[in-house]
Protein backbone atom coordinates (compact mmCIF):
# COMPACT_ATOMS: atom_id res chain seq x y z
CA UNK A 1 0.00 0.00 0.00
CA UNK A 2 2.75 2.73 1.05
CA UNK A 3 4.76 1.81 -2.10
CA UNK A 4 1.98 2.04 -4.28
CA UNK A 5 0.92 5.46 -2.53
CA UNK A 6 4.92 6.91 -2.82
CA UNK A 7 4.37 5.86 -6.76
CA UNK A 8 1.37 7.89 -7.16
CA UNK A 9 2.50 10.76 -5.52
CA UNK A 10 5.59 10.44 -7.11
CA UNK A 11 3.71 10.31 -10.78
CA UNK A 12 1.73 13.61 -9.88
CA UNK A 13 4.29 15.95 -8.82
CA UNK A 14 4.96 15.46 -5.20
CA UNK A 15 8.78 14.85 -4.65
CA UNK A 16 9.14 11.83 -2.32
CA UNK A 17 12.02 12.50 -0.26
CA UNK A 18 12.63 8.97 1.65
CA UNK A 19 10.85 5.29 1.56
CA UNK A 20 11.28 2.95 4.53
CA UNK A 21 11.04 -0.42 4.83
CA UNK A 22 12.03 -3.14 7.48
CA UNK A 23 13.29 -4.88 4.34
CA UNK A 24 15.85 -2.92 3.54
CA UNK A 25 16.02 -4.30 -0.26
CA UNK A 26 12.25 -3.53 -0.76
CA UNK A 27 12.94 0.58 -0.09
CA UNK A 28 15.33 0.32 -2.07
CA UNK A 29 13.96 -0.81 -4.89
CA UNK A 30 11.45 1.92 -4.72
CA UNK A 31 13.85 4.30 -4.00
CA UNK A 32 15.44 3.64 -7.28
CA UNK A 33 12.29 3.76 -9.32
CA UNK A 34 11.07 7.21 -7.89
CA UNK A 35 14.05 9.02 -6.93
CA UNK A 36 14.03 8.50 -3.29
CA UNK A 37 16.17 7.80 -0.49
CA UNK A 38 16.18 4.46 0.78
CA UNK A 39 16.68 5.16 4.61
CA UNK A 40 18.39 2.67 7.02
CA UNK A 41 16.60 4.17 9.94
CA UNK A 42 13.18 5.38 10.85
CA UNK A 43 14.84 8.59 12.26
CA UNK A 44 16.53 8.87 8.85
CA UNK A 45 13.20 9.34 7.63
CA UNK A 46 12.06 12.27 9.53
CA UNK A 47 15.10 14.00 9.12
CA UNK A 48 14.59 14.37 5.46
CA UNK A 49 11.23 14.63 5.04
CA UNK A 50 8.76 17.35 5.92
CA UNK A 51 5.19 14.69 5.88
CA UNK A 52 5.47 11.21 6.55
CA UNK A 53 3.04 8.84 5.38
CA UNK A 54 3.37 5.22 7.80
CA UNK A 55 1.40 2.36 6.44
CA UNK A 56 1.78 -1.03 8.76
CA UNK A 57 0.19 -4.00 9.64
CA UNK A 58 -1.14 -3.47 13.41
CA UNK A 59 -1.16 -1.84 16.41
CA UNK A 60 2.26 -3.12 18.06
CA UNK A 61 4.04 -1.77 15.38
CA UNK A 62 1.88 1.70 15.12
CA UNK A 63 4.00 2.51 18.72
CA UNK A 64 7.11 0.94 17.91
CA UNK A 65 7.81 3.40 14.87
CA UNK A 66 7.10 5.94 17.23
CA UNK A 67 8.06 4.77 20.59
CA UNK A 68 11.06 2.40 20.20
CA UNK A 69 13.69 3.50 22.09
CA UNK A 70 16.39 2.49 19.24
CA UNK A 71 15.08 4.45 16.53
CA UNK A 72 12.56 6.02 16.00
CA UNK A 73 10.37 8.47 13.91
CA UNK A 74 10.16 11.07 16.55
CA UNK A 75 13.63 11.55 16.92
CA UNK A 76 13.86 14.32 14.26
CA UNK A 77 10.28 15.04 15.18
CA UNK A 78 9.91 18.90 15.43
CA UNK A 79 7.76 20.46 12.51
CA UNK A 80 6.89 16.91 11.17
CA UNK A 81 4.03 15.60 10.21
CA UNK A 82 2.85 12.42 10.32
CA UNK A 83 -0.30 10.66 8.78
CA UNK A 84 -0.67 7.42 10.12
CA UNK A 85 -3.08 4.98 7.51
CA UNK A 86 -2.61 1.24 9.18
CA UNK A 87 -6.16 0.27 10.51
CA UNK A 88 -5.00 -0.14 14.39
CA UNK A 89 -7.11 1.05 17.13
CA UNK A 90 -8.65 4.29 17.92
CA UNK A 91 -6.63 4.67 21.45
CA UNK A 92 -3.26 3.75 19.86
CA UNK A 93 -4.22 6.54 16.98
CA UNK A 94 -4.88 8.29 20.19
CA UNK A 95 -1.32 7.99 21.57
CA UNK A 96 0.44 8.24 18.84
CA UNK A 97 -0.51 11.78 18.86
CA UNK A 98 -0.09 12.05 22.06
CA UNK A 99 3.63 11.52 21.01
CA UNK A 100 3.64 13.39 18.29
CA UNK A 101 2.42 16.51 20.28
CA UNK A 102 5.03 15.95 22.34
CA UNK A 103 8.04 15.87 20.12
CA UNK A 104 7.22 18.41 18.90
CA UNK A 105 5.00 17.53 15.71
CA UNK A 106 1.41 16.92 14.69
CA UNK A 107 -0.56 13.88 13.17
CA UNK A 108 -3.22 12.75 11.34
CA UNK A 109 -5.15 9.54 10.89
CA UNK A 110 -5.68 9.10 7.40
CA UNK A 111 -7.49 5.44 7.32
CA UNK A 112 -7.96 4.02 3.89
CA UNK A 113 -11.03 1.90 3.07
CA UNK A 114 -9.47 0.43 -0.20
CA UNK A 115 -6.40 -2.18 -1.28
CA UNK A 116 -3.35 -1.58 -3.35
CA UNK A 117 -5.38 -0.97 -6.78
CA UNK A 118 -6.58 2.09 -5.59
CA UNK A 119 -3.59 3.01 -3.88
CA UNK A 120 -1.37 3.08 -7.51
CA UNK A 121 -3.97 4.81 -9.02
CA UNK A 122 -4.48 7.69 -6.36
CA UNK A 123 -8.30 6.12 -5.56
CA UNK A 124 -8.00 5.58 -1.83
CA UNK A 125 -11.19 6.15 0.15
CA UNK A 126 -9.54 8.31 2.97
CA UNK A 127 -11.25 8.53 6.68
CA UNK A 128 -9.42 11.55 8.62
CA UNK A 129 -9.23 11.91 12.20
CA UNK A 130 -7.24 15.11 14.13
CA UNK A 131 -6.84 18.36 14.50
CA UNK A 132 -8.88 20.30 11.68
CA UNK A 133 -6.23 22.68 11.36
CA UNK A 134 -3.52 19.61 10.43
CA UNK A 135 -6.37 18.38 8.16
CA UNK A 136 -6.74 21.28 6.44
CA UNK A 137 -3.49 22.15 5.67
CA UNK A 138 -2.64 18.70 4.15
CA UNK A 139 -5.89 18.42 1.74
CA UNK A 140 -3.99 18.86 -0.85
CA UNK A 141 -1.71 16.03 -0.64
CA UNK A 142 -4.72 13.82 0.82
CA UNK A 143 -6.63 14.83 -2.00
CA UNK A 144 -4.08 13.86 -4.81
CA UNK A 145 -4.56 10.07 -3.32
CA UNK A 146 -8.44 10.06 -2.94
CA UNK A 147 -9.61 10.44 -6.12
CA UNK A 148 -9.22 14.60 -6.46
CA UNK A 149 -11.00 14.65 -2.64
CA UNK A 150 -14.21 12.89 -4.00
CA UNK A 151 -12.91 9.94 -1.56
CA UNK A 152 -11.92 11.95 1.10
CA UNK A 153 -13.70 12.41 4.29
CA UNK A 154 -13.10 14.29 7.67
CA UNK A 155 -14.38 12.57 10.63
CA UNK A 156 -13.36 14.77 13.51
CA UNK A 157 -11.12 14.30 16.29
CA UNK A 158 -8.43 11.77 16.38
CA UNK A 159 -9.57 8.32 17.19
CA UNK A 160 -13.13 8.94 15.13
CA UNK A 161 -11.80 7.83 12.05
CA UNK A 162 -10.34 4.64 13.24
CA UNK A 163 -13.82 3.74 14.89
CA UNK A 164 -15.49 4.32 11.30
CA UNK A 165 -12.66 2.15 10.06
CA UNK A 166 -13.49 -0.32 12.13
CA UNK A 167 -17.14 -0.47 11.49
CA UNK A 168 -16.27 -0.42 7.99
CA UNK A 169 -13.91 -3.58 8.17
CA UNK A 170 -16.33 -5.51 10.34
CA UNK A 171 -19.51 -4.93 8.19
CA UNK A 172 -17.40 -6.42 5.01
CA UNK A 173 -15.73 -9.33 7.15
CA UNK A 174 -19.40 -10.42 7.75
CA UNK A 175 -20.21 -10.22 4.40
CA UNK A 176 -17.31 -11.98 2.99
CA UNK A 177 -18.22 -15.23 5.85
CA UNK A 178 -21.82 -14.77 4.54
CA UNK A 179 -20.93 -14.93 0.70
CA UNK A 180 -18.58 -17.66 1.31
CA UNK A 181 -21.19 -19.67 3.07
CA UNK A 182 -23.60 -18.59 0.61
CA UNK A 183 -21.54 -19.81 -2.30
CA UNK A 184 -20.59 -22.68 -0.45
CA UNK A 185 -24.48 -24.26 0.01
CA UNK A 186 -24.73 -23.90 -3.58
CA UNK A 187 -22.46 -25.40 -4.42
CA UNK A 188 -23.24 -28.33 -2.22
CA UNK A 189 -26.80 -28.26 -4.35
CA UNK A 190 -25.16 -28.36 -7.45
CA UNK A 191 -26.24 -25.42 -8.70
CA UNK A 192 -24.39 -23.56 -11.05
CA UNK A 193 -22.64 -20.97 -9.24
CA UNK A 194 -22.21 -18.19 -12.44
CA UNK A 195 -26.29 -18.32 -12.49
CA UNK A 196 -25.94 -17.82 -8.34
CA UNK A 197 -23.56 -15.10 -8.38
CA UNK A 198 -26.04 -13.22 -10.83
CA UNK A 199 -28.62 -13.74 -8.96
CA UNK A 200 -26.96 -12.62 -6.28
CA UNK A 201 -26.14 -9.26 -7.64
CA UNK A 202 -29.78 -8.55 -9.10
CA UNK A 203 -31.19 -9.12 -5.61
CA UNK A 204 -30.55 -8.28 -1.98
CA UNK A 205 -27.64 -10.42 -2.00
CA UNK A 206 -25.56 -8.28 -3.85
CA UNK A 207 -22.47 -6.67 -2.02
CA UNK A 208 -19.63 -4.96 -2.84
CA UNK A 209 -17.91 -8.28 -1.68
CA UNK A 210 -19.22 -10.22 -4.31
CA UNK A 211 -18.09 -8.26 -6.73
CA UNK A 212 -14.39 -8.29 -5.65
CA UNK A 213 -14.61 -11.41 -4.02
CA UNK A 214 -17.10 -13.74 -5.59
CA UNK A 215 -15.43 -15.30 -8.79
CA UNK A 216 -12.04 -15.68 -6.51
CA UNK A 217 -13.88 -17.98 -3.95
CA UNK A 218 -15.01 -20.29 -6.53
CA UNK A 219 -12.04 -20.14 -8.69
CA UNK A 220 -9.75 -20.48 -5.64
CA UNK A 221 -7.81 -17.61 -6.50
CA UNK A 222 -6.79 -15.90 -3.02
CA UNK A 223 -4.15 -13.73 -4.18
CA UNK A 224 -4.14 -11.65 -1.16
CA UNK A 225 -4.61 -7.68 -1.91
CA UNK A 226 -6.27 -8.03 2.32
CA UNK A 227 -5.46 -10.91 3.78
CA UNK A 228 -7.51 -13.08 6.09
CA UNK A 229 -5.55 -12.27 9.11
CA UNK A 230 -5.83 -8.46 8.67
CA UNK A 231 -10.00 -9.62 8.72
CA UNK A 232 -9.33 -11.26 11.96
CA UNK A 233 -7.61 -8.29 13.08
CA UNK A 234 -10.17 -5.86 12.05
CA UNK A 235 -12.96 -7.73 13.35
CA UNK A 236 -11.25 -8.02 16.77
CA UNK A 237 -10.86 -4.13 16.69
CA UNK A 238 -14.74 -3.21 15.94
CA UNK A 239 -15.34 -5.88 18.82
CA UNK A 240 -13.55 -4.03 21.41
CA UNK A 241 -15.21 -0.92 20.57
CA UNK A 242 -18.81 -2.86 21.20
CA UNK A 243 -17.16 -4.03 24.71
CA UNK A 244 -17.14 -0.97 25.55
CA UNK A 245 -20.66 0.15 24.78
CA UNK A 246 -21.77 -3.39 26.23
CA UNK A 247 -23.70 -4.46 23.03
CA UNK A 248 -23.05 -7.79 22.29
CA UNK A 249 -22.74 -8.43 18.17
CA UNK A 250 -23.29 -12.15 17.32
CA UNK A 251 -23.00 -11.61 13.54
CA UNK A 252 -19.45 -10.31 14.33
CA UNK A 253 -18.40 -12.27 17.00
CA UNK A 254 -18.83 -15.31 14.21
CA UNK A 255 -17.19 -14.12 11.50
CA UNK A 256 -14.33 -13.09 13.86
CA UNK A 257 -14.03 -16.73 15.04
CA UNK A 258 -14.09 -18.15 11.13
CA UNK A 259 -11.48 -15.85 10.62
CA UNK A 260 -9.68 -16.82 13.47
CA UNK A 261 -10.00 -20.53 11.65
CA UNK A 262 -8.77 -19.63 8.50
CA UNK A 263 -5.57 -18.08 10.48
CA UNK A 264 -4.95 -21.29 13.18
CA UNK A 265 -5.27 -23.09 9.88
CA UNK A 266 -2.31 -21.48 8.04
CA UNK A 267 -4.33 -19.64 5.43
CA UNK A 268 -3.90 -16.53 7.07
CA UNK A 269 -1.63 -15.25 4.17
CA UNK A 270 -4.58 -15.60 1.79
CA UNK A 271 -7.08 -12.64 0.75
CA UNK A 272 -9.80 -12.50 2.71
CA UNK A 273 -11.97 -14.63 -0.07
CA UNK A 274 -9.50 -17.62 1.59
CA UNK A 275 -12.77 -18.00 3.61
CA UNK A 276 -14.38 -19.73 1.40
CA UNK A 277 -11.43 -22.59 1.67
CA UNK A 278 -13.76 -23.35 4.99
CA UNK A 279 -17.01 -23.41 3.56
CA UNK A 280 -16.36 -25.94 0.50
CA UNK A 281 -17.10 -28.92 0.55
CA UNK A 282 -14.15 -30.86 -0.32
CA UNK A 283 -11.68 -27.96 0.74
CA UNK A 284 -9.71 -26.71 3.77
CA UNK A 285 -6.45 -27.62 5.47
CA UNK A 286 -5.41 -31.33 5.29
CA UNK A 287 -6.20 -32.75 8.48
CA UNK A 288 -3.15 -32.76 10.67
CA UNK A 289 -1.01 -36.08 10.66
CA UNK A 290 -0.84 -37.63 13.97
CA UNK A 291 2.57 -36.76 15.64
CA UNK A 292 4.71 -39.57 15.63
CA UNK A 293 6.64 -40.78 19.20
CA UNK A 294 9.73 -38.24 19.50
CA UNK A 295 13.31 -40.68 19.28
CA UNK A 296 13.85 -39.80 23.17
CA UNK A 297 10.22 -41.31 23.99
CA UNK A 298 11.20 -44.70 21.86
CA UNK A 299 12.40 -47.51 23.98
CA UNK A 300 16.24 -48.70 22.76
CA UNK A 301 16.72 -50.57 20.61
CA UNK A 302 20.25 -51.97 19.44
CA UNK A 303 20.85 -51.67 16.02
CA UNK A 304 22.32 -53.78 13.56
CA UNK A 305 25.03 -52.35 11.13
CA UNK A 306 24.64 -53.48 7.55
Amino acid sequence: MGANMARHLSENGYHVAAVFDPKLEAAQALATEIGATACSSLAEVSRLAKTIFTVVTDDKAQLQIFANRKDNLLKSAPGRTFVNCATVAPETHQKVARLCHAAGAASLEACMASSITQARNGTLYLMCGGEKRVFLKLKPVLEALSDHGKLLRYIGETGRAAQLKALVNMVMNINTAALAEGLALGDALGQDLSVVREVFSQTGAASRVLATDGDDMVNRDHACFFSGAHAAKDSAIALALAKTQKLHLPLAQATLAQFERLVAAGLGGLDKSGIAELTFRGRGPAPSKPKRPSQKSQPARASKKH
